[in-house]
């Protein structure tokens, strides 16, 4: 499990004195990886008993054209540029801010497919 309670450091470098231990509040998980492939989706219980899903995998996104105003389903090609880590265009790795290779051109995806159970992009126009 990961923990995403307060840093053992703090800005400048110098080390923390924790004054109590780990609480399951701040406990966190893992993060989901969407990768471009069949669809499969995953539900998770979150605090408060509320509900998210989690895509790991997808073929398809909801590609908005601003231009026209119109939204349309296609199928998602490859990752072509993703700026949260180089290696996630290799691995097909989908995150926001990613830019997608579809069948209507590049789109940057615009929704968390990891927090909100879907893929939602925007069409980048080239030139």
């Amino acid at each position: 499990m990961k923990w995403q309670g307060r840093s053992r450091r703090k800005f400048t470098g110098g080390r923390l004195k924790h004054f109590r231990g780990k609480k399951k509040h701040e406990m966190g998980r893992e993060s989901s990886d969407t990768h471009v492939g069949e669809s499969r989706k995953r539900i998770i219980r979150t605090r408060g008993g509320n509900r998210k899903v989690r895509v790991l995998r997808a073929n398809q996104a909801n590609v908005t054209d601003k231009k026209t105003g119109t939204t349309k389903k296609v199928e998602i090609e490859t990752v072509t540029k993703n700026t949260a880590n180089q290696y996630y265009v290799r691995r097909n790795i989908v995150t926001r801010g990613a830019i997608i290779k579809t069948e209507l051109g590049e789109a940057k995806v615009t929704s968390r497919p990891g927090q909100d159970g879907v893929v939602n992009a925007i069409l980048v126009e080239s030139g």
